[in-house]
């Protein structure tokens, strides 16, 4: 939620209204994309390569409940 809030609030400066958003504009993107990467990057690569690395050790990845 964080992100989505950040991402959100910096689209006006991304989008380069005002005076001076040659300045502001790709500092804006720049946070923009490393936020979104950085969120995929732990929310869905971490924890696949994480079960990836679980089943080639041979461990059971979850418990399972019968």
């Amino acid at each position: 939620m964080t992100t989505v809030t950040t991402v959100l609030g910096l689209l006006p400066m991304a989008l380069g209204f005002g005076e001076g958003a040659e300045l502001r504009k790709p500092l804006a993107i720049a946070i923009i994309f490393g936020l979104l990467f950085a969120t995929v990057l732990i929310l869905i690569v971490v924890p696949v390569l994480y079960l990836l690395f679980e089943n080639f050790r041979g461990t059971p990845d979850l418990q399972r409940v019968k």
